[in-house]
Formats: structure tokens, C-alpha cells, sequence
């Protein structure tokens, strides 16, 4: 009998213990959230500028950072918006990185 217990203890807090950070749409904190998503852009003709913007959530806990359009186009100087690309990146889990680049001029 003691060993169930101890075995149903050991998964009960394997279950709590365990996190993941996940990417895209966008980051989710359990514990903390404060992350904005690019949505969509209209087009121009030139993209002779690129900003970035990132977020990021370690172990799915806490998130945090500003991934919006509006972030990566101030960081360049940019007014006019050309198109935008994202990059997710995740580590088994425990880090996960969402970058927003935005190119025009």
C-alpha cells in the first residue's frame, strides 16, 4: 500500500512539476502572460529596412515580451510596411522564442 501511494505521490508531482513552453498563437504563461502577435500587413512597393520584435515563454510559466508589427517597425524606423516574416523557436519545452521581422521603408 505504501508503495501506490508514494507511486501515485511521484506522479501527481511529475504532473504538477512538468510545464512546456509553447509557440505561435501567441505565447501562453500559466503563471504570467504579457505578449502581443503580429496579425497582417498591407504591402508597398519597398523594403529597404527590417525590424525585429520578439517574445518569449521559459517552461510555459511565464511569458513575456511585445512580438507585435507595431514593435518590430518602430525598432527599424519603419512607416511604410513591405511584408512581414515570423520565426518560432522551442527547446524541448522549457524555452520558447517567437521573433517577428518586418521589412519596408
Amino acid at each position: 500500500m505504501k508503495k501506490v501511494k508514494n507511486l501515485m505521490f511521484a506522479a501527481g508531482a511529475t504532473l504538477l512539476l512538468s510545464s512546456c513552453a509553447s509557440v505561435k498563437s501567441p505565447l501562453t504563461g500559466v503563471l504570467y502572460s504579457d505578449v502581443k502577435a503580429p496579425l497582417t500587413a498591407t504591402s508597398n512597393s519597398n523594403s529597404s529596412k527590417v525590424g525585429s520584435a520578439e517574445a518569449t515563454s521559459i517552461l510555459g510559466a511565464v511569458a513575456t515580451g511585445d512580438a507585435s508589427i507595431d514593435a518590430a517597425a518602430k525598432s527599424a524606423g519603419i512607416t511604410k510596411i513591405h511584408h512581414v516574416d515570423e520565426q518560432s523557436t522551442s527547446f524541448l519545452g522549457i524555452f520558447a522564442k517567437y521573433k517577428v521581422f518586418v521589412y519596408g521603408e
